[in-house]
């Protein structure tokens, strides 16, 4: 019988990673979503990652999502006379301006108007992943004079934060819009969209991408987690994008606000990735650190849907090692009784559908009985998304007759995902059903699964039918005759 793996991994892919060959070992090794970081990489690069992939799934004869991750906007001092920068020093006066003007120890150009609307006296401004805090003494339309709080050298087109207060700015830059239209027409299943702050910047990206693609919010901004309620409602899944929240929030509120985040997307069916710096150190080295294994098994305990790799992938030098270990890890954690307890522990009781009350009945007959696998046909992948809310202690099998849903769920908590034929009959989604379980070994002719489905067919949100199947297709035969 194949051991299953529920929590997925997802692998950016980049320099290191670009080939056909090197994809496909990635694959093998343990990736089932593969992420395009639209900060690096001309379309024609992204284009080319994207067309490897989908040959690779092609080959391979499983459905892979692809996640695009659109760059957001880019906050950055100007540039100095000096090379190199200056050096300023704890409790040393330097201002931020609108004037062109080369930078030097006293001033730089910070060339964001929106940034000094937003500033009040007080406001913290964080430079280069927040190595420099500088503290607004006064400010204005066109300035903001501040106080070193914490020193270091500051030099040409350093990044910026603003962690205090909302910016009036868009999540989507003039290039991200650009950049969405390209891989929505190029054909992503996800967005990631950066500097996430309100609701209103997901629904923009929602009317942009018109359905060609799921949108997944980053929770990177201090505003984003005070608003995560109404994000995470406009939102079909979440980045907890702990890197930047790392900078902009003190870093030990971090773990705190992981827990909520992962456990509050689960509690709405939707699929949360935990990322940033989960195995840093495998970007020159072969072994991970003990605590970044620590790290990543924690976000599985948690009930993370899947756990992420960035550069690790992208630009290390052991690409596959680090998807292996997230693999190894993840397969680890699973196995492990405590995950269990702890997993059915934080499993949130909401049932107010019919649906909601047959995936609850399918978990339960599942672990109640001898069941190998819970069976869901699906248009849109939503009672799937249920289903994996659930967190059952056996395999779910995703069958649909649409393939860009089959790469959605690839992000999806504990699903396998499987192309079917649209059904017309309840009998023939039953055989479809124990074949697909077969086929992928999750059961044997002896077994037993549990098929959920919607009648009539082919109707989204339309689940209203459980029932236990022998995976003997003879016992079917007999039961439902003709």
């Amino acid at each position: 019988m194949r051991r299953h793996r529920n929590v997925k991994v997802v692998a950016t892919l980049g320099p290191a990673s670009s080939t056909y060959d090197m994809i496909c070992q990635l694959f093998t090794a343990g990736a089932d979503v593969f992420r395009l970081n639209m900060s690096h990489g001309t379309h024609d690069d992204i284009r080319e990652r994207h067309t490897i992939i989908r040959q690779v799934e092609h080959d391979l004869g499983r459905p892979i999502g692809i996640l695009a991750d659109l760059q957001g906007p880019k906050l950055r001092v100007g540039v100095f006379a000096q090379d190199g920068g200056h050096d300023l020093a704890d409790g040393a006066k330097f201002r931020l301006d609108l004037d062109k003007a080369p930078g030097d120890a006293t001033r730089v150009q910070l060339p964001h108007p929106e940034i000094f609307a937003a500033l009040e006296p007080g406001a913290s401004l964080l430079v280069n992943d927040g190595k420099i805090r500088l503290k607004v003494l006064e400010c204005g339309k066109d300035f903001a004079d501040c106080v070193v709080e914490v020193g270091g050298v500051i030099s040409n087109r350093k990044g910026v934060n603003v962690p205090d207060v909302v910016l009036p700015l868009a999540a989507l830059s003039e290039k991200d819009r650009k950049d969405l239209e390209f891989v929505c027409e190029l054909g992503v299943d996800w967005l990631a969209l950066s500097f996430v702050q309100r609701a209103e910047d997901v629904l923009e990206a929602r009317g942009l991408a018109k359905g060609r693609a799921a949108i997944l919010s980053k929770i990177e901004k201090p505003a984003a987690v005070k608003a995560y309620e109404e994000i995470l409602a406009v939102s079909d899944g979440i980045m907890v994008a702990r890197g930047d929240l790392g900078v902009e929030l003190p870093v030990h509120s971090v773990p705190p606000i992981q827990k909520r985040l992962v456990r509050k997307a689960r509690a709405a069916a939707k699929p949360v990735i935990v990322a940033t710096q989960m195995l840093e150190s495998m970007i020159e080295n072969p072994m991970p650190t003990r605590a970044e294994v620590s790290d990543v098994a924690t976000a599985i305990y948690e009930g993370a849907d899947a756990v992420m790799l960035s550069a690790e992938s992208a630009a290390g030098r052991f690409p596959i090692e680090a998807v292996t270990t997230m693999d190894n890890v993840a397969k680890s954690v699973e196995a492990d009784p405590t995950y269990l307890s702890i997993i059915d522990a934080s499993r949130v009781v909401k049932r107010e559908t019919v649906a909601d009350g047959i995936v609850a009945a399918a978990r339960e007959i599942a672990e109640a009985t001898d069941i190998k696998a819970i069976t869901c046909f699906s248009q849109s992948g939503q009672t799937v998304g249920l289903v994996a809310r659930e967190r059952p202690h056996v395999p779910v099998i995703a069958l649909t007759p649409l393939v860009s849903t089959a790469r959605r769920l690839a992000l999806t908590w504990g699903v396998h995902c499987v192309i079917v034929p649209e059904q017309e009959r309840f009998k023939g989604a039953v055989l479809s059903a124990i074949r697909a379980a077969r086929s992928a070994g999750f059961a044997e002719e002896k077994d037993q699964i549990v098929v959920t489905a919607g009648v009539p067919f082919n109707v989204p949100g339309s689940t209203n039918i459980l029932r236990v199947a022998p995976c003997d297709e003879r016992l079917i035969s007999r039961v439902d005759p003709g």
